[in-house]
């Protein structure tokens, strides 16, 4: 059997009724709504006159013998159709979230951000069915009528992959997110990262738990993948010299790599066999210990990527890499060593100004390594 595409259209009423009655969903490394008030209102517009307007994509996903069809691509438009019927659109300050994107590597924000705010289609129909109210105002639009819904047509494709493995379909889905440009706006990278993720959806939470949410740097979330990759190549080779060799601009690519190694997709030499860390895929219970170490160590917000890669490559590396846990009693004694070898490199002007420099990055994950290695029991 090969992989079939379907096309058609469909009323947007009945789009509409698919949303509502969770007929469609949308993956959970889906992104959020991107479009503002003036983007709904051209879409709306553009519809009116008659426009053309790129078809949905829509796949068949089916996960225990029972079928979910997922929006690939399109959810911009379907969301926008459905805000112009229910004639709202989200409060942006309201469902904003300051650490939805991950730091980066300089300590700065010039990287090109999308403005997002945590909310899809999916937040209001869960409101709706908890009996919460959102947070919305009024669109004000006009001429959202019966006729205009019903008489109004937008086209969709069809997947259905050939393989109906749980693997092979997600295989299969997280390409085509991949390849899809979603109306010429940039992914983010954690939203790109996500769609890697669902290469195996059991391991999501090992490349983005729960407890990494509450690790920032000025707000800022840190990029768990970035330490798991970083130290994975560090515990194959046990040194620092050939840390991310090749990729200095272009690290992003180097964790991608790491993430299609974990997740099964590409052998790579690069980095420590996850499979024989981790048989059964059971690190839960070093993860616990990382999380309880951060609590006692009472190491949360961080000032600067000198901070955080000090205070976080030692011990990410003995918790999960090692297997051991860090001695209470010398708690006060380990952070003082860690404070003063940050004192340090903050006094070079060289490696504070470019702190994502390779040779920067590695002094801080092996002289971290080094400190935590005294109290690791």
């Amino acid at each position: 059997m090969e992989n079939k595409v379907y096309y058609g259209e469909y009323s947007l009423k009945h789009w509409i009724d698919l949303m509502l009655k969770k007929n469609i969903i949308l993956p959970d490394y889906q992104r959020h709504f991107v479009w503002k008030e003036d983007a709904v209102r051209d879409f709306v517009k553009a519809l009116k006159n008659k426009q053309f307007i790129p078809p949905v994509t829509i796949g068949a996903l089916n996960i225990d013998n029972k079928l979910q069809n997922l929006i690939l691509d399109g959810q911009q438009r379907l969301t926008s159709i459905l805000l112009a019927y229910l004639d709202l659109f989200p409060e942006r300050d309201e469902y904003n979230n300051p650490i939805n994107q991950i730091a980066n590597e300089n300590d700065d924000d010039d990287d090109e951000q999308l403005d997002i705010i945590e909310w899809t289609f999916k937040t209001y129909i869960e409101e709706k069915n908890e009996g919460r109210n959102g947070h919305y105002h009024k669109l004000n639009l006009t001429d959202i009528d019966n006729d205009f819904l019903n008489n109004t047509f937008l086209g969709f494709s069809y997947l259905v992959p050939a393989n109906t493995t749980d693997a092979a379909q997600q295989k299969y889905y997280s390409t085509v997110f991949r390849n899809i440009n979603i109306k010429g706006e940039k992914l983010l990278v954690q939203e790109s990262r996500k769609s890697l993720y669902f290469l195996d959806s059991s391991l999501a939470q090992f490349f983005d738990p729960d407890f990494s949410k509450t690790l920032t740097i000025n707000n800022i979330k840190i990029d768990f993948v970035r330490y798991l990759s970083l130290l994975s190549q560090y515990y194959k080779d046990n040194r620092a010299n050939n840390v991310a060799k090749y990729y200095g601009r272009k690290l992003e690519e180097y964790y991608e790599e790491y993430i299609y190694s974990v997740a099964g997709e590409n052998n790579s030499n690069m980095f420590n066999d996850f499979t024989e860390m981790f048989p059964d895929k059971n690190y839960n219970p070093r993860y616990e210990q990382l999380k309880q170490s951060i609590k006692y160590l009472e190491i949360n917000t961080f000032p600067s990527i000198i901070d955080a890669d000090m205070y976080l490559f030692g011990l990410i590396y003995e918790t999960v890499f090692n297997d051991k846990r860090i001695n209470k009693a010398k708690k006060n004694e380990l952070k003082q060593k860690i404070e003063n070898k940050i004192s340090i490199y903050k006094d070079d002007y060289s490696h504070k100004k470019t702190p994502s420099a390779l040779k920067h990055l590695r002094s801080r994950l092996e002289d971290s390594i080094n400190i935590y290695k005294c109290y690791a029991v």
